[in-house]
């Protein structure tokens, strides 16, 4: 922390700010706006009504409309700042509206109505949190069910992906055997193969297998990675061979040894992994949308697509989703995070 706040307040010049600080901290700043201003925005509008997200201009706060309530109305009405033709500016609900006229009243003399043009009063706006947003879209769709496709399918497809790459890259960083690199070669070069290119060929091998709208079908076909492989191979090569060997000296297995020795000693690189297949996993779009044709097997992506009505969209809503679709990645990242760092700079030497 200390060598962190001495970094921020660090100048070139001595005693005051050089035009070459004054670029850096800009620079800086431009980027911390255009990473983290769109995020910023989406989390503030995610508490706006449907109203606020309609009007133009937009505000970056959610600000909303204030209501008032008078005797014998049920429902709050909303609040104007009217202009009189005596000059005066008064604050008044409006009772109904017929084209540009407008009939208001105040809310402390409900009995007398005002005839107002519309275009003498304005809105009065207050602070408000739409948390509405949140608490309806449990009761509005199925979000639940959704939401537990998508952990599912992101928690068992990770630990699928890290065990089978990890086994695979403690093979090709261990042992010794004709034409190892070769076989590493042509795993690293299924990396120039477009994605798109075998969507085919998965389908048709999910289908005869009959996981179509299944998640598992959504799991298998893409747990194993070259990747994956690539960078705990990489990571496995800087373990010293002296601990195998003495391993194997006391009789341990080659399943003891990779699970009690490889592993613990690759947990900077599998949880660098372990980010990415979460990552992968969770905004993954494209193939759940082949195989998932069943409603209630709909992950998270796909209910957000869904969600879209054909003429209308409830944004407010929406946007709500978009959020909490986030959250689960931010979390795992944030807890990770340091990892990325060792396990990425360890991954490359040898």
């Amino acid at each position: 922390m200390v060598d962190l706040s001495r970094m921020l307040v660090a100048t070139r010049g001595r005693g005051r700010l050089d035009w070459t600080d004054w670029f850096a901290y800009g620079y800086l700043l431009l980027g911390l706006v255009l990473m983290f201003g769109p995020v910023l925005w989406l989390v503030l509008s995610s508490f706006k009504s449907a109203a606020a997200l309609n009007e133009f201009p937009p505000r970056l706060l959610p600000y909303g409309q204030a209501t008032a309530t008078i005797p014998g109305r049920d429902e709050p009405l909303p609040l104007f700042r009217v202009k009189l033709p005596d000059g005066t500016t008064r604050e008044l609900v409006e009772l109904r509206r017929i084209g540009i006229e407008a009939t208001m009243a105040d809310p402390k003399h409900p009995d007398e109505e005002i005839k107002v043009n519309i275009r003498d009063r304005e809105k009065v706006r207050e602070f408000h949190l739409a948390l509405e947003n949140y608490t309806e879209i449990f009761g509005k769709f199925d979000f639940a069910r959704f939401l537990w496709n998508s952990v599912f399918i992101t928690v068992v497809a990770t630990l699928i992906t890290l065990l089978f790459n990890a086994m695979a890259a403690f093979a090709l960083s261990k042992y010794r055997f004709g034409g190892e690199k070769w076989v590493f070669l042509l795993i690293i070069s299924t990396l120039m193969i477009p994605p798109t290119i075998i969507l085919v060929p998965n389908f048709l091998v999910v289908s005869e297998l009959g996981m179509l709208n299944s998640l598992w079908g959504v799991i298998w076909p893409a747990v194993a990675t070259p990747t994956g492989v690539f960078l705990l191979r990489q990571y496995m090569l800087t373990i010293p061979d002296e601990l195998i060997d003495a391993a194997r000296m006391d009789h341990a297995s080659e399943w003891r040894i990779f699970w009690r020795i490889i592993l613990p000693l690759s947990a900077p690189a599998l949880a660098v992994l372990a980010i990415f297949s979460v990552m992968w996993r969770w905004n993954d779009f494209l193939w759940p949308l082949i195989v998932l044709s069943r409603t209630e097997k709909f992950t998270l992506q796909l209910a957000l697509n869904a969600f879209q009505g054909e003429l209308t969209t409830q944004w407010h809503y929406l946007l709500a989703m978009t959020v909490l679709t986030l959250l689960p990645v931010t979390i795992v990242f944030a807890f990770l995070q340091r990892y990325i760092t060792t396990g990425i700079a360890s991954s490359g030497i040898k």
